[in-house]
């Protein structure tokens, strides 16, 4: 073999020059990278060394019995609640490019079953507004209801489901809110934020407060003032005695959070059976009264007066079969010529404003007689009034 021939055979056998591929590098920085995460977390979590191996859990101390009144309140709870519902406010907006309904939340409160035909009671200002008003029973079944009626100035409202399981209609007993006394236990079932069916519990912390329609600006009297928690959510719900009756609707809160400050209020059940049937059997609810028109309060105090004057008795009203006169104004119609008879006195209680003589008027029935003391003029006067329905 020549010179040149070793030299060519020498150079097809040496040592070939090998490259790493880039993926056998991504695998071997990636197994590194893992080796240094299993190493930094193993010299990084807790290590605990075992002291006394012969260690036994504790175990629970039986309780024993429940307490008398422990148990009267869990029953309670068990028997009324599944007779609170939550309400929910739906508002129907479209949507201005493809024209679509959709539903939008407006808020939400609770309600109770008042009777197993399906009506459901709850705060006027909980459905305002409402498109469509959903109510969830105790079993979680959805409902859409009816609004059968309201009455603003009490902020109560009327509802009905139908197509219910007469099961899941159970009406609450009825109390009265007269014999109420201040210390007595109650307690209220609602849906506080949203969270269903809760209980909380107190006393009647003062009785006949006054407190103003969230809707009509009405003054409601004969309130029950309670310190058991009342939240956003809370209102339409039952206020409850310890018998599991119904002694009012919980409708307000006195915060200035906005949350339970240990205030809260109830319409009184009274109210709540006298106003409630008449809006399921009307629609509406039927006042007694005078069937005459009083002077605004502001104009009245303008002009000087005290008492609540009547503007308008139209011919063959109660007020007017009463020998009572309204406001008698001059020939061009704006000057007052002689003021209309002003009402001082219902019964036995003073009328110093318009709500004083409305408060006053439905402490009776449509067709009693009611004693009035009234001033004309420098003269005081009493006559006797039999009262007429009014809306």
């Amino acid at each position: 073999m020549n010179e040149v021939e070793l030299h060519g055979y020498a150079r097809q056998t040496a040592a070939p020059v090998i490259l790493e591929s880039p993926r056998a590098n991504r695998w071997m920085m990636l197994m590194i990278v893992i080796l240094l995460g299993w190493l930094f977390f193993e010299r990084s979590r807790p290590h605990f060394q075992v002291t006394n191996p012969s260690f036994e859990p504790r175990t629970a101390t039986p309780r024993g019995d429940l307490g008398a009144d422990e148990r009267a309140t869990i029953d309670l709870f068990r028997n009324a609640s599944p007779s609170v519902a939550f309400i929910s406010n739906i508002a129907l907006r479209r949507d201005i490019f493809t024209r679509d309904i959709f539903k939008i939340p407006q808020g939400a409160g609770s309600g109770f079953v008042y009777d197993s035909a399906g009506y459901i009671v709850t705060n006027l200002h909980v459905i305002r507004g409402a498109n469509v008003v959903l109510v969830t029973l105790a079993d979680q079944s959805e409902h859409e209801a009816e609004v059968v009626g309201w009455a603003a100035d009490k902020d109560l409202a009327v509802l009905k489901v139908t197509g219910v399981s007469p099961g899941l209609l159970r009406p609450l007993p009825l109390g009265t809110s007269s014999d109420l006394q201040v210390g007595q236990k109650v307690f209220a079932i609602g849906n506080p934020f949203g969270l269903d069916h809760t209980l909380t519990t107190g006393v009647v912390s003062a009785l006949d407060r006054q407190i103003e329609s969230l809707i009509e600006g009405r003054m409601i009297e004969g309130v029950i003032q309670t310190d058991a928690a009342i939240n956003p959510g809370n209102s339409g719900g039952p206020l409850l005695d310890s018998a599991g009756r119904l002694i009012g609707v919980n409708t307000q809160i006195a915060s200035p959070s906005g949350a339970s400050a240990g205030i809260g209020f109830a319409v009184p059940v009274d109210i709540v059976s006298r106003v409630v049937p008449q809006i399921i059997r009307y629609g509406k609810v039927i006042r007694p009264g005078l069937g005459a028109t009083i002077v605004p309060d502001a104009y009245r105090q303008r002009w000087g007066y005290e008492g609540v004057m009547l503007n308008d008795v139209p011919d063959g009203s109660s007020a007017a079969k009463a020998g009572l006169k309204g406001i008698v104004f001059a020939r061009d119609g704006r000057r007052v010529a002689q003021p209309g008879d002003i009402i001082v006195q219902v019964g036995d209680r003073t009328i110093k404003s318009g709500n004083d003589l409305l408060s006053a008027l439905e402490r009776y029935e449509v067709g009693d007689k009611v004693e009035l003391t009234y001033r004309r003029g420098e003269e005081m006067r009493k006559t006797s009034v039999t009262l007429q329905p009014v809306d």
